[in-house]
């Protein structure tokens, strides 16, 4: 016996599409249709029929197993023997984070695939693993953010019953899991909402069109169909997190915003659990009241993704200062972030052309609030090549070492601890091919703004494309590889050990520095962190003696009040 329902609350006639038949619903109440199928069970597909239109996807499909425009399946998610009773869940502030793409992390590019490298990333010293969205879309290969069936695991991943695997496999290894959400948009290819009701609304714009409706006629079952899926996870699939994606897109001028909402109701799941749930947000306005508790007038969320101190140290290596860099790449600037979160605090922002962002308090806030990291999915992937940064072994632990020791929520870009050589590219799979060329015209034109010639980017419906960014496993056995990930692996381990590196104080981080960009000092406790940012080598003064060095990359010596290094090189000592 299985109950279906949908919300169709304009139609005059709803019906379920079987294989073997098509049976007519009834109205039960507030726009919901139902129907009880005694033969119906785990593995039954079905569709609904709208006022007599084709079969359609359910809103809240569970299981696309062909695809994004086939017929929708029954998953009975309590067949699944969990293992992880003993699991207690994990505080995801402060814990180690690692962002993977199941397309690219393996060849097969699957859950069980990537399943079997869990051992690999607990020995690195990882505690969240950050899976990208695994929400059914257009094709095989994709990024994940044109999802359109919420509900569903993208098919090619294996399904939902591999991603509940993959959850108690992760949590036998000591690993919580993090999963990326998209809420503010959909994506163009299969996207039925619009046949069912009103999922979206005129009264707002965003760069993908009409905004999901939060605040309009409506939106309280378009909330619940948010709310619910991002419990669902929760409940059913035993996650740890959500990373909720660009939430200054989720335009709502309701009294209670979404973000209120569904922290409310995740910190109520979360005490009927018995362990933390985590929601972290992505969010391009650097304000700190998104991390600031629903009852002080905040949005809740556990944690929150600081691009402001990624773009600091980009800039800082690498050197480069167009489009939104241009803000960073100052020693001091990139001190401020280390220190007080974002370089737009209420400041002028150059590349927004107007005052940005709202300052972050040391007293009220800690770091352990918000992720830093020298690398994501966005920073790479939206280059016009999906280049990684074209740094030396050097300033790449120069990197490691200035997000490892912050006082900030640290998270990995897969590969980045072996400086994996492999690109990360645009990629797409859609099987229209108006739409095909419309993105590939699109992500052309976009760059050629900046003077890409159209035939230098790559096409993102090119299969080469997904190809190219897959990680090349045989890399962390090769030079200089193995060294670099033998220093990802060192720090890590030395963080874990040492309270002063797990402090998320924002007052108890401290950075002298160069002028000219030649040299940083770091200190964190009895602790300095030394980076020779410059070519040569150098002797790199700090504020007391050291006593003795803890570890080094590329060489190093403790002399009387400083430290010597090659060029790009780093240290760590005690004082």
């Amino acid at each position: 016996m299985h109950t279906f329902r949908v919300w169709v609350p304009e139609a005059t006639s709803v019906d379920l599409v079987l294989r073997d038949g098509v049976l007519p619903m009834r109205f039960a109440d507030e726009g919901w249709w139902e129907r009880q199928v005694a033969e119906a069970h785990h593995g039954t597909d079905y569709a609904y029929s709208v006022d007599g239109s084709d079969p359609l996807p359910d809103p809240r499909s569970p299981w696309q197993p062909d695809g994004v425009h086939g017929f929708s399946r029954v998953f009975d998610a309590d067949r699944y023997e969990w293992t992880d009773d003993s699991w207690t869940g994990r505080d995801v502030r402060g814990a180690v984070f690692y962002e993977l793409h199941l397309g690219t992390f393996t060849l097969e590019g699957t859950l069980d695939a990537a399943a079997e490298h869990l051992d690999y990333l607990a020995v690195l010293g990882v505690e969240v693993v950050s899976l990208m969205p695994v929400a059914a879309f257009p094709g095989v290969h994709g990024w994940g953010y044109d999802g359109v069936d919420l509900y569903a695991v993208h098919a090619p991943y294996g399904g939902p019953e591999a991603l509940q695997r993959f959850v108690d496999r992760c949590h036998d290894a000591g690993l919580a899991v993090c999963l990326d959400v998209v809420y503010n948009h959909l994506g163009p290819s299969g996207n039925y909402l619009g046949s069912f009701g009103p999922y979206f609304t005129t009264r707002h714009d965003t760069p993908w069109g009409p905004a999901v409706n939060l605040d309009d006629t409506g939106s309280t079952e378009v909330r619940r169909w948010i709310c619910d899926n991002a419990l669902r996870w929760f409940r059913e699939f035993h996650l740890d997190a959500l990373r909720l994606d660009a939430v200054h897109a989720l335009v709502d001028d309701s009294p209670v915003h979404l973000l209120q909402q569904l922290s409310t109701e995740t910190a109520a799941l979360s005490r009927e659990l018995g362990r933390p749930l985590g929601l972290v947000a992505e969010s391009d306005l650097n304000d700190p009241r998104t991390v600031e508790t629903v009852s002080a007038g905040g949005m809740g969320m556990t944690a929150q993704w600081s691009d402001d101190f990624h773009h600091a140290l980009h800039s800082l290596l690498t050197g480069e200062r167009f489009g939104y860099y241009v803000d960073f790449g100052d020693p001091a600037v990139f001190a401020k972030t280390l220190t007080k979160v974002f370089l737009h605090d209420g400041t002028y922002s150059t590349f927004r052309h107007r005052l940005w962002g709202r300052p972050v308090d040391p007293r009220r806030h800690r770091g352990g609030q918000f992720l830093a990291y020298t690398s994501n999915h966005d920073q790479i992937g939206n280059r016009a090549l999906g280049d990684r940064p074209a740094l030396t072994p050097g300033q790449l632990a120069i990197g490691a070492a200035l997000v490892l020791t912050s006082p900030y929520t640290p998270m990995l870009f897969m590969g980045e601890e072996w400086g994996a050589s492999t690109p990360w590219r645009f990629f797409t799979d859609f099987q229209e091919p108006a739409l095909a060329d419309a993105v590939r015209t699109g992500r052309r034109r976009e760059f050629a703004e900046f003077g890409w010639d159209a035939d230098e980017i790559p096409d993102p419906q090119d299969p080469k494309t997904w190809r190219s960014s897959v990680l090349d496993w045989s890399e962390p056995d090769e030079a200089p590889h193995r060294d670099i990930l033998a220093w990802y692996r060192h720090l890590l381990t030395f963080r874990a050990r040492m309270p002063e590196l797990r402090d998320d104080s924002l007052e108890s981080v401290a950075v002298a520095f160069d002028p000219g960009g030649a040299w940083l000092v770091v200190s964190r406790g009895s602790l300095r962190v030394v980076a020779n940012l410059a070519a040569e080598a150098a002797v790199v003064q700090v504020d007391q003696e050291p006593e003795y060095l803890v570890m080094s990359f590329g060489g190093a010596e403790v002399i009387a009040d400083g430290v010597w290094l090659p060029g790009h090189g780093v240290a760590i000592v005690a004082v």
